[in-house]
């Protein structure tokens, strides 16, 4: 008995080193970087490193946001991420109801369709999506990007809110209908109250997709005023200097709105991610 209790104890220590050891693998780069966002360039390489030093200073942020083309950066990333964010919702919604609720002709080629769709790496689509998007006049515009990030957020969408839709009784459908309602009635005033956990989850991934994305909003756009705040950070690498501190200030206000968001909905993010993947 003796014996299997240090086994459980040891077990549980190595856990607690092992969740420790990550979590410092995880966020000493974090810290690290915000700490740099309050040095000059020179103390970000002086030696021994130190955390915080005398040049603490909030020059790198002011330099960030008073400059009209990185505040254009951030304006661009805002646009096009709430905007793929609220079509692709809309869309996702619409869609995950009728492959919940109907059945119909090519629904299975379709859902195939989609699941391939989701699953065919992003890379591998540049240099078709590069061309389709200047044949259409779309390059250097906002329309290239939303339309572009739509198509991987698109499947994802519709994947979860159909496996979450599945997870609701059609009783509220039937119960709905006796009554005289409408499918608009049963879905905008039924269900998608009661599938806040699944939209929020699809919101929250669909804005972390559009506003993280790099490789696309680099190849799509031309012009700085179109460029995003992941390409904008790159920017600051220039020829012959690296505006390292501006780069770190740069990076930690572009990792604020989906820290803020992840907080504010952490409980509806997991709470969907869980249904629509487990019970779809």
């Amino acid at each position: 008995m003796t014996s299997r209790l240090g086994t459980i104890h040891l077990t549980k220590i190595l856990l607690y080193v092992g969740l420790v050891a990550g979590a410092l693998f995880a966020g000493l780069p974090v810290l690290w970087m915000v700490a740099s966002s309050f040095k000059s360039n020179t103390e970000i390489f002086a030696y021994p490193p130190q955390l915080i030093d005398d040049s603490f200073s909030f020059a790198a942020y002011s330099a960030v946001l008073t400059n009209p083309q990185q505040q254009r950066f951030f304006f661009n990333s805002y646009l096009v991420s709430f905007v793929v964010t609220l079509f692709t919702l809309i869309t996702g919604i619409l869609a995950g109801y009728a492959f919940s609720r109907y059945d119909f002709k090519f629904k299975s080629t379709l859902n195939l369709i989609i699941i391939g769709v989701q699953s065919v790496p992003p890379i591998t689509l540049m240099i078709p999506y590069f061309g389709l998007i200047v044949s259409l006049q779309l390059y250097n515009s906002y329309w290239a990007l939303i339309l572009t990030y739509m198509v991987f957020t698109l499947p994802y969408a519709i994947i979860m809110m159909t496996g979450y839709f599945n997870t609701l009784p059609r009783d509220l459908d039937e119960a709905v209908m006796i009554d005289g309602g409408s499918s608009f009635i049963i879905l905008w005033r039924i269900l998608v109250p009661i599938s806040l956990p699944g939209i929020v989850s699809v919101g929250v991934y669909t804005f972390m997709l559009a506003w993280n994305e790099f490789l696309f909003a680099l190849t799509l756009t031309r012009t700085n005023d179109m460029r995003t705040v992941p390409v904008g950070i790159q920017l600051l690498m220039g020829q012959h200097s690296f505006e390292w501190n501006q780069m770190m200030a740069m990076s930690v206000l572009g990792s604020l709105p989906v820290l803020i968001l992840f907080l504010l909905f952490q409980r509806y993010f997991i709470a969907g991610m869980s249904a629509g993947s487990i019970k779809g």
